[in-house]
């Protein structure tokens, strides 16, 4: 071997010794920036996925508190209707009364409605010709002898009880009036009975 291929020998090896330090350095950035951006990756997938599940956990709370709300709603709306029920069968009680216990209902309804004790009692046409009668005569002993309470020959469309009417004043003593009246103040009772 002669002077020029034993240099250009040696620049080759010394060439080819760079390439290969380049090569390793190279492979040794790419390795470096592979695991970097691979951390980064489950980085944001681990993110991805906590944010995912906070996500549904709070979904799934949500419709928790939706289902409760309309549990609670169903709940509610079934009492209503139980207490409604029972408003309804206490009016049916009142209208299915003993003719006598029923007079002396209206009769006594008529003596708290009264302010002067001379109105006229207006009935349904069945009540007016059942009871009507019964229940002026009944009243007027129970106010006294000064009392003129008189059976109106006016009928009027109502399931049971009556209207006092005094000139331009009239006092609704309806049962659906006085059930209705009542409602407020008794559906609390009436809920803690049927619920508790």
């Amino acid at each position: 071997m002669n002077g020029i291929e034993k240099i250009t020998a040696r620049i080759e090896e010394d060439s080819q010794k760079e390439i290969d330090a380049l090569l390793a350095q190279a492979k040794a950035q790419a390795a470096d920036i592979t695991a970097r951006y691979q951390a980064q990756a489950e980085a944001e997938a681990a993110d991805i996925v906590a944010r995912g599940e906070k996500a549904a956990a709070e979904r799934e709370g949500r419709l928790a508190s939706v289902d409760q709300l309309e549990c609670r709603k169903a709940v509610l709306a079934a009492k209503q209707e139980v207490i409604e029920l029972a408003f309804r069968r206490a009016k049916e009680k009142l209208l299915s009364l003993p003719q006598d216990r029923y007079v002396a209902l209206l009769a006594g309804l008529a003596v708290k409605a009264s302010s002067t004790g001379k109105e006229k009692l207006i009935f349904s046409q069945a009540d007016r010709a059942r009871v009507g009668k019964a229940v002026v005569v009944a009243a007027n002993a129970k106010i006294g002898p000064t009392a003129a309470l008189t059976l109106a020959e006016e009928t009027r469309p109502m399931d049971g009880g009556f209207i006092l009417s005094g000139g331009t004043v009239e006092v609704n003593c309806t049962f659906d009036t006085l059930i209705r009246l009542q409602r407020g103040a008794l559906a609390g009772q009436v809920a803690k009975v049927l619920f508790d």
